[in-house]
């Protein structure tokens, strides 16, 4: 199976003249479907070549939709997913009577219009750590369902409607979870106050329908300042603040 990681580790293996791939270590999975403008992974250089090789290098091994960004040399104590203190996730819907053409496979498509503020209001309900039992896949294979979100916010940006997301860690699929419930209330299909009752009851069959992976971004993860990572910037379509 072709996947970004497989890739990468191709073209990693291009340019240490190796012939089997280099192991990547990422900070976080994503879907079929789901962007990241934020990924960071490690791996362990089997040889020794400069920073430049490994960014400029690689990317002409990669496909067009694939890119490193930058490359930095880490002390033997980081791991690219443990370090992290946490991830932030934007989920972006096209907010049209009319599916979005420019934007297919990068927004999410939802005709009926969205109050924003109610979301807003809705999804503060989140804060803090809780059991998100009612927003996991049931493939998830995580022991605890218990989270932090840091914050969460939503607000409309002309045409899009933006949900942004900081948690130490997410579930499978509860990023698009949390987004299709909070559709279904921005779109009066729910009441307020129905998330709220989502988290108490911890029954994913209560919940609306898991939304596209289109709209979905992994948009950056954090680490601590010892490290010294430089700040991925945020492409045209995240809406960099």
């Amino acid at each position: 199976m072709v996947t970004v990681q497989s890739e990468l580790e191709r073209g990693l293996a291009a340019i240490a003249a190796l012939p089997e791939p280099v192991r990547v270590h990422c900070a976080g999975r994503t879907d079929t479907g789901v962007h990241a403008c934020g990924q960071v992974i490690h791996f362990d250089a089997p040889v020794t070549r400069g920073l430049k090789a490994w960014v400029l290098g690689t990317n002409t091994h990669l496909p067009d939709a694939i890119r490193v960004i930058w490359a930095k040399q880490v002390p033997a104590d980081f791991h690219a997913r443990f370090s992290a203190l946490s991830r932030r996730y934007r989920y972006i819907i096209g907010n049209t009577r009319v599916r979005p053409a420019l934007l297919n496979g990068q927004v999410t498509w939802q005709r009926r219009p969205l109050d924003a503020a109610l979301m807003h209001e809705e999804a503060q309900s989140l804060l803090g750590e809780q059991d998100f039992s009612s927003f996991r896949a049931a493939s998830c294979q995580s022991n605890t369902a218990m989270r932090n979100i840091y914050s969460i916010d939503i607000s409309r940006r002309g045409e899009l409607v933006v949900i942004d997301v900081q948690a130490n860690a997410f579930l499978h699929h509860m990023v698009r979870n949390i987004a299709g419930s909070l559709m279904a209330v921005g779109s009066g299909q729910q009441q307020k106050g129905w998330l709220a009752g989502l988290l108490a009851i911890k029954d994913r069959n209560q919940a609306a329908d898991t939304a596209s992976p289109d709209g979905l971004y992994l948009s950056k993860v954090d680490y601590p300042e010892k490290f010294s990572l430089p700040v991925t910037p945020l492409g045209p379509l995240l809406l960099s603040n």
